[in-house]
Formats: C-alpha cells, sequence, structure tokens
C-alpha cells in the first residue's frame, strides 16, 4: 500500500522514512526523499516577494523560460522559472540584460534536489527610477571632473591603427568598418568583441579596453553599439567602465547608440559620436576630401607664386628701362668729366695756396734777416764777450789786460783789452 511504514522492531534501527531530518542521527538517519519533503514544505512556507536584477540568463525551452536574475551592486544571483502560462502575461519585450523587477516564489523540486524561484510577474524597472540612479551618478563624476573638456584628449589626425570595440558581426561593426574603409582604404583595425548587453557587458568591454590600451601601435579606440532600448544601454552608464575609460591614456570614442540616446559614456569619453557611421566619419579623414584640400591649396599657392613672380618681373623691367641702367655708361661719363674738374681745381687752388706760402715765407725770412745780428755784424760791427761768455756793453766791464772774444760778421777772434780809451780816441785800436 502507498505510504505504508513498517513499525519499528525493539532494538532494530527504524526504517528511514519515518526517521524525521531533526531526529535523524548516525544510528537513524532519514531518507532523501523524507529530507526533500522537509524541505519543500519549509519552503512553500515562504510567501511571494519582489526582487529586482538584471536578468543574465533567458532560455526558452518548450515555451517556458528559465533564467538567472542577478545583483545589480555584487555578483549574486538567483534561478528562475516562468511558465508558459504566466509568460502569457508578461511583457514581449524581456530580454537579455534588462533590468527588471519581478514577484517570485521559492520552489524545491524534491526530485532533483534544485532550488529556485517561479516567477508570477516580471516587468521592467520604470525608466524614472533608472533615470534617477543615472543621474546621481552623472552629478558626481560632474562633481569628481570626468566631464570636464580640459581633461579630454584630442584625436589623431590620420590614426594608424584604431582600435574597435564591439559585438561580434554586429551591424555596429560593419558600419564602423565600411565608412572609415570608404573615406581612407589604408585605414587598419583591430577588433576586440565585447557583449553589447548582459552581465558580460561591462568586464568585458573593460578587459577589451584595458588590451587595447596597452598596445602602443593603438592610436584611438571606439566603442560601438548600434543603439537599442535604454534598458539595453545600462552597462554603457556602468561606473566601472566610466572610470577605466577615464583612465585610458588612449583617446576614446563613444559610438554606442543614436541620436537620442545618451549613457554616461557619451560624456567621459573624448569623443562622442551620435552612431557608429559618425564614429567613422570623425575617427578618420575623407581622402577625396584631403585631395580636394590639397588641390584647393596647390591652385592657391600656384596662383600667389604667379602673381609674385609676374609683379617682380615687371619691377625689374621698370627698373632695367630707367635711363641709368639702361646705358650705365652714359653716368660714369658724367661722373668721370666732374671728377676731372673737381682735380684741375683742387691743383689750382693747392698751387695757390702754396705760391702765397711761398711768399709768405720770403717776407718772413727777410724780416729775419733784417732783424738777425748776423745782419749787423756783416755791415762791420762786432760783438765783445768776456771769457764766461758775458757780452761787454760796458767798458768799465773790459779793464786793462782783460781777454775779450770778440765776433765779427765772419768768424770770431781772442783779443786783449788795453782799458777804457779817452773820448774821441779812435776805437780801432782797443
Amino acid at each position: 500500500m502507498t505510504g505504508f511504514r513498517p513499525e519499528p522492531v525493539p532494538g532494530q534501527a527504524p526504517p528511514p522514512d519515518s526517521v524525521h531530518p531533526r531526529d535523524s542521527s548516525a544510528q537513524a538517519p532519514t531518507s532523501v526523499s523524507r529530507l526533500n519533503d522537509t524541505i519543500r514544505g519549509f519552503v512553500s512556507n515562504w510567501g511571494s516577494v519582489w526582487v529586482e536584477g538584471e536578468i543574465t540568463l533567458w532560455n526558452r525551452r518548450g515555451g517556458n523560460v528559465f533564467g538567472r536574475l542577478k545583483d545589480l551592486a555584487t555578483d549574486s544571483m538567483i534561478s528562475f522559472r516562468i511558465w508558459s502560462s504566466t509568460l502569457q502575461r508578461l511583457p514581449d519585450d524581456l530580454a537579455l540584460g534588462d533590468h527588471v523587477i519581478a514577484s517570485v516564489k521559492a520552489d524545491y523540486f524534491v526530485k532533483t534536489g534544485d532550488f529556485g524561484f517561479g516567477v508570477a510577474m516580471m516587468k521592467h524597472v520604470g525608466l524614472g527610477d533608472q533615470l534617477e540612479k543615472l543621474e546621481r551618478l552623472r552629478a558626481r563624476l560632474r562633481a569628481e571632473g570626468l566631464f570636464d573638456a580640459t581633461r579630454k584628449k584630442p584625436l589623431p589626425f590620420l590614426p594608424h591603427v584604431i582600435g574597435l570595440i564591439t559585438g561580434e558581426n554586429s551591424d555596429a561593426e560593419k558600419d564602423v568598418h565600411r565608412n572609415a574603409e570608404l573615406r581612407w582604404p589604408q585605414v587598419v583595425f583591430r577588433t576586440r568583441h565585447a557583449a553589447v548587453q548582459g552581465d558580460r557587458c561591462v568586464p568585458e568591454t573593460i578587459a577589451a579596453l584595458k588590451a587595447l590600451d596597452a598596445d602602443p601601435e593603438v592610436d584611438v579606440i571606439v566603442i560601438a553599439r548600434g543603439g537599442g532600448d535604454p534598458q539595453h544601454l545600462l552597462g554603457f552608464s556602468d561606473e566601472r567602465l566610466l572610470r577605466a575609460v577615464a583612465a585610458a591614456s588612449t583617446p576614446v570614442v563613444s559610438a554606442i547608440g543614436h541620436e537620442n540616446d545618451r549613457p554616461l559614456l557619451d560624456d567621459v569619453a573624448d569623443l562622442r559620436a551620435s552612431t557608429p557611421t559618425d564614429a567613422a566619419k570623425k575617427v578618420v579623414p575623407d581622402v577625396a576630401e584631403q585631395r580636394a584640400l590639397v588641390a584647393h591649396y596647390r591652385s592657391r599657392l600656384t596662383s600667389r607664386l604667379t602673381q609674385r613672380v609676374t609683379h617682380d618681373i615687371a619691377q625689374l623691367e621698370q627698373l632695367r628701362s630707367r635711363p641709368v641702367l639702361r646705358a650705365p655708361h652714359t653716368m660714369l661719363q658724367g661722373r668721370s668729366h666732374e671728377l676731372h674738374l673737381l682735380a684741375t681745381r683742387g691743383r689750382d687752388t693747392i698751387d695757390r695756396r702754396l705760391d702765397a706760402q711761398a711768399r709768405r715765407a720770403a717776407e718772413l725770412r727777410a724780416t729775419l734777416r733784417a732783424l738777425s745780428p748776423a745782419a749787423t755784424l756783416a755791415r762791420g760791427y762786432a760783438i765783445a764777450h768776456l771769457q764766461d761768455g758775458v757780452i761787454v756793453r760796458d767798458a768799465a766791464q773790459a779793464p786793462a789786460g782783460a781777454g775779450v772774444v770778440v765776433t765779427v760778421g765772419r768768424g770770431s777772434f781772442a783779443a786783449r783789452s788795453e782799458g777804457e780809451v779817452a773820448e774821441g780816441a779812435d776805437s780801432s785800436t782797443a
């Protein structure tokens, strides 16, 4: 009979099914079924609870959904199941990576010993709640200076290698490659694939960012995703990713959504692109535009050089047309005649001055001769001076017997004084 339990025999251990888990021991163990029934009975007493988290697993099997819900702040998870009858009442757009709240009730499966939660209701977290949290984070990061334009790194004019972080085989990857290669065919990409939503989005994107940032050949990094529901873009507003982007030494371009999608990554990145296509246009220059620009500047340079050369030729011709340059020997001839006249005039002036000075010298010489004692001596006069050179001006200076020297017009001779002579006596006898 079903449910029959044999009566315990004195001196023997009771059957396991009859032992309650609280009363079990090594001598009287309980059975697995009894343990599972006890656990299920305990769990069934729990009521329903509302829980908030992120869907990290969403598998459909036979019309039912089996998944996992992850805590937004930690790595804690729970497993859940949604029966097909319940699934019909839930929103159709629930998907992996969604931020949801769910009404769940604990359940324990006695056959397998698995613990899980059955979902009675599940819906997206109100956008207002999410926006409020993002705005608080935005205000905090802005206060720290992560949005300041002064810390934004400029993009290189023509990057040699572009690092690309995007989903594998995604439209965003194709758009970036196609538009960049159309603008600059020689562009080189170094692509790292990462999940663009769900629980793997943030860690995989951070890992790809660090790998590309450490690559010395990568000049700029583009993080691209082709837009989507705001719920799916929450990973690109995660604080961990934002701080990793702010700490990167390589310029980072955010190309996450469409024009109206503004995750916080757009504010922290060095440049925001509205779409992956826009990112390609901002990262690499258009070769056609650059060629046209080079042609334009080349034309302007040729025009300016032509104008300058033409102007200089005209100036040169004007200078060459002047008489002095057309026949330079005429200027030399005129200057030569002028120089000859000046030289002749100079010689005449010098000759006149020399003649005048010669006459003046002759006059002075004649005057000097007239005043010279030699001229007086030449007329017969003589000068007598004593042996010590004193000129005799008074006869008393030369008493009788005194030796004197007499200087005449031609030479001198010695004489001896005979003393003072009387008045009227012949002076030649002295």
